[in-house]
């Protein structure tokens, strides 16, 4: 086994093994800093920007900035309508089955239309901008332009993972594999 599959492996283990995170926990939140740390610190933000990255690597370089630049103003509308107070049923459930569906969107990336992939983006961004919007309070402009700058550059290092290992025999395959038992993990815990 080569030692390119040997990190593969292990980065999908430490998915695997990692416990699951309240991400979204009711309370309310503020300011830029806080905007900046969410999408770090909330598990389930994290994998899917990563995970919205890493198929957008699949596809021809030329539109890789689609699927990320969509889940970006989509996550700000839903932020928009969650701040606004308006309620959306299955905001939590949607956003743990956004990891898993994402992590299935990249192992299938190759056979999956990129229309049908750029609507599961475009909804599961509102679900995690309606979360957002919910709790954001206080300095609600920083909180978004610190949410947005983290997720946009999560996006981009899911891109860069997603590029090294397309050329991989299974790279892909294996990511999205990874992602989405990361999913199944956090709604299981």
């Amino acid at each position: 086994m080569t030692f390119a599959y040997k990190r593969l492996f292990a980065a999908a283990g430490l998915t695997l093994a990692a416990t699951p995170a309240l991400a979204h926990t009711g309370g309310a939140v503020s300011g830029f800093a806080s905007g900046l740390a969410h999408p770090v610190l909330g598990v389930d933000h994290l994998m899917a920007m990563v995970a919205v990255g890493i198929w957008s690597a699949a596809g021809p370089a030329r539109t890789a900035w689609r699927g990320p630049a969509l889940f970006i103003a989509v996550l700000g509308l839903g932020a928009v309508l969650g701040m606004s107070g308006l309620a959306l049923p299955f905001v939590e459930p949607g956003i743990l089955a956004s990891i898993f569906v994402l992590g299935a969107m990249i192992v299938a990336a190759r056979f999956l239309p990129a229309a049908a992939g750029m609507a599961a983006i475009a909804g599961f961004a509102l679900l995690h901008g309606h979360a957002h919007g919910v709790e954001a309070a206080g300095a609600v402009s920083g909180y978004m332009a610190g949410l947005v700058l983290t997720s946009a550059l999560l996006h981009a290092g899911g891109y860069v993972v997603g590029r090294l290992v397309s050329g991989m025999r299974y790279g892909m395959i294996v990511s999205g594999m990874a992602v989405a038992a990361g999913g199944l993990v956090l709604a299981a815990g």
